[in-house]
């Protein structure tokens, strides 16, 4: 993590995100690398619990994001759960972290028997500024796949944006069964700035519907929109390996609509290696008008092998429309564990 930090200008961070992120993964943070994972983490393909990304922007600094699961010694589904509680009581003291809106759904998402893939991650986002910005990741099936859109529903309403629910119900749960929210996610920070997120998963979906899902924000570029999930997918019609995803940003004054979208395109599913994946990532930022040069620098900081002998260290990428930040967000694996081999048959073809 150090040389990704190195890499993109934030040198002077290095210390301070090492210790967040030992913070962070819990009692996980003791365990070695080179033993195998006691907890099939889902925050990436081989099961670590860390994943990074560098998010990029016109007239910016690039910022470096990190989805942590915190892991307990003895890790189920609870226990993670309690471990991710524990270290949010000591990051809440030590970064004043603003918990009123978490409390708000606490009682919804943090159940007894949790269910599902995950109940809790956190996001921890380091850049120019001093202090970090940390948010939580909760999980709407968390109580079970049937209860994703009502625990939504109940979270807008009891945060103040009961007249969101319908807007991004219209424009992103279009199709019966295909559509599902997957992500819940709150800024844990008092300003106007602070985010609450709903993310929803588009399964075998295509382009028409992520335009579908982006109409909900005013002002969004569609045209954009559709050129870089065309460049990303190099002409994938439907995306029935991982999904689509969408994602809605609410902020302050925002009541009905969100005022920002992002799409999520998993690349790794929709490549033959990493070469690939590098090539659309660097076709997507000239796409945007953006100086390609920071991504260039972290990958060659975090890869650690041919980039076409393997496939998933370039796992997702994003584009950001709207509030707060418009830009494009590069999702990269450490492959701590292992390595996906790459595919013999390219996928855009």
């Amino acid at each position: 993590m150090q040389s990704l930090l190195r890499a993109v200008g934030l040198s002077d961070s290095t210390g301070s995100s090492s210790e967040l992120l030992g913070d962070a993964l819990g009692p996980g943070a003791l365990r070695p690398l080179s033993a195998d994972p006691l907890w099939p983490s889902f925050v990436a393909d081989d099961h670590t619990p860390v994943e990074f990304s560098v998010a990029l922007g016109r007239n910016e600094r690039p910022a470096v994001r990190m989805i942590v699961e915190s892991i307990a010694e003895q890790p189920d589904r609870r226990a993670n759960l309690t471990a991710a509680l524990e270290v949010l009581d000591r990051l809440a003291e030590k970064h004043r972290l603003d918990l009123r809106r978490l409390d708000q759904v606490r009682d919804l998402f943090l159940p007894e028997d949790p269910q599902g893939a995950f109940a809790f991650w956190y996001s921890l986002i380091v850049g120019i500024d001093a202090q970090p910005v940390i948010k939580v990741y909760l999980n709407p099936e968390v109580r079970g796949p049937g209860h994703g859109t009502e625990l939504v529903r109940t979270a807008l309403d009891r945060l103040g944006l009961h007249s969101a629910f319908p807007t991004v119900a219209r424009h992103a749960l279009r199709r019966d069964g295909l559509d599902r929210f997957s992500f819940f996610a709150l800024d844990l920070k008092d300003d106007d700035r602070a985010r609450v997120k709903t993310y929803v998963s588009h399964d075998s979906a295509g382009v028409a519907d992520v335009l579908a899902a982006a109409a909900a924000v005013p002002d969004v570029d569609l045209q954009l929109l559709e050129d870089v999930a065309a460049i990303a997918g190099a002409g994938t019609s439907t995306f029935d390996r991982r999904p689509l995803m969408s994602a809605y940003n609410f902020m302050a004054g925002d009541t009905d609509r969100p005022g920002g979208y992002s799409v999520y395109i998993p690349v790794r599913d929709y490549v033959q290696d990493d070469l690939e994946a590098c090539e659309r990532v660097l076709a997507v930022m000239a796409r945007c008008g953006l100086d390609p040069a920071p991504f260039v620098l972290a990958l060659a900081s975090i890869v650690q092998r041919p980039l076409g002998e393997g496939v998933g260290l370039i796992a997702h990428i994003s584009l950001r429309l709207g509030r707060p930040r418009p830009g494009v967000t590069v999702y990269l694996s450490s492959e701590a564990y292992d390595v996906t081999p790459p595919r013999t048959t390219a996928m855009s073809l």
